[in-house]
């Protein structure tokens, strides 16, 4: 098996480069699933990781989506929390200095609804700490359909995954403040993943993260309902990996100077080894921590077992 990817990138368990961010390892935590702090610290030392990417973040306290907000499926599962958070502020007083103190590097996620409120977010965040190593923007939300109080609605924070020139706004404007590198995150529910992937990094996005969940729905079989509160929700877990090794392999394809980290279904060391032949060169873990907290380390002692030089 060989040691480089197609785009020259050694594919391996050591220290890799993400732009001009340098992690320990390739194995992070994917934002969403590990919580704002040390949630997963009970279970493995953190400052194992290349990275802890945390809960996305607005510029304001969101409630998110009124419950059930979980659904298991066959082959992962459906989530519509709708980005409940305490907001940027809140997490550089109170989660923020927690994770730095058990040692870990942190990669910190924001959303917006507009243009402006990503910029508001990363300028608040411009005030962490060195820590702070990048910030991935979550321009790919699929369940955001709360206006923050449990009310009905159908915001999209992914509109801004499906336009190309509307992405490249937002990362120009988070770049403009932030203080720090910015990593794109996409979406898989489109078929322009590679033009946006693009424009993001025309517009300053030292790297891309493929991809976030994919949008579905479920029935509750006693009331013939929808089994999510706020009706629709987006797919994870193993169900996704293909479509998101696909992604990456397109994205990685098309544009080979620009960094991408693959997540999606990751359970497995292969599953990680299956990105980074498809041209990543970092994976996250997500799901799998519902399942196995351990998860993240387990993938990244598996790539040491199995070298790939």
């Amino acid at each position: 098996m060989p040691g480089t990817n197609r785009n020259g990138h050694k594919m391996n368990a050591g220290p890799v480069t993400i732009g001009s961010v340098a992690l320990a390892n390739p194995v992070m935590t994917a934002s969403g699933t590990a919580g704002y702090s040390t949630e997963l610290a009970g279970a493995f030392d953190l400052a194992e990781l290349g990275a802890v990417v945390v809960k996305s973040l607005a510029a304001f306290e969101w409630a998110g989506n009124p419950a059930p907000r979980l659904r298991p499926t066959p082959k992962g599962m459906l989530n519509a929390v709708g980005l409940q958070g305490p907001g940027v502020a809140a997490w550089l007083e109170h989660g923020l200095p927690e994770l730095l103190a058990a040692g870990a590097t942190v990669v910190a996620s924001i959303w917006g609804r507009t243009v402006d409120e990503y910029r508001d977010a990363a300028r608040q965040l411009s005030a962490a700490p060195e820590g702070v190593v990048a910030v991935e923007v979550n321009l790919s939300c699929p369940n955001l359909h709360s206006d923050g109080h449990g009310h009905g609605g159908d915001v999209r924070t992914s509109m801004f995954a499906h336009h190309a020139d509307r992405a490249a706004e937002v990362i120009a404007a988070v770049v403009d403040v932030a203080g720090r590198p910015c990593w794109a995150k996409l979406s898989p529910n489109t078929d322009r993943i590679v033009a946006v992937a693009g424009a993001v990094r025309d517009a300053g996005a030292e790297a891309v993260t493929c991809v976030n969940t994919l949008l579905g729905l479920a029935y509750d079989e006693c009331t013939g309902a929808p089994a999510l509160g706020a009706g629709g929700g987006g797919l994870s877990g193993p169900a996704i990996h293909p479509i998101a090794v696909r992604a990456v392999n397109d994205v990685a394809t098309a544009h080979p100077g620009l960094p991408v980290v693959g997540v999606g279904g990751v359970a497995t060391a292969w599953d990680a080894t299956e990105f980074l032949l498809a041209g990543a060169v970092a994976v996250q873990v997500g799901t799998a921590t519902f399942a196995d907290p351990k998860a993240p380390l387990k993938v990244l002692r598996g790539l040491r077992a199995r070298p790939l030089a």
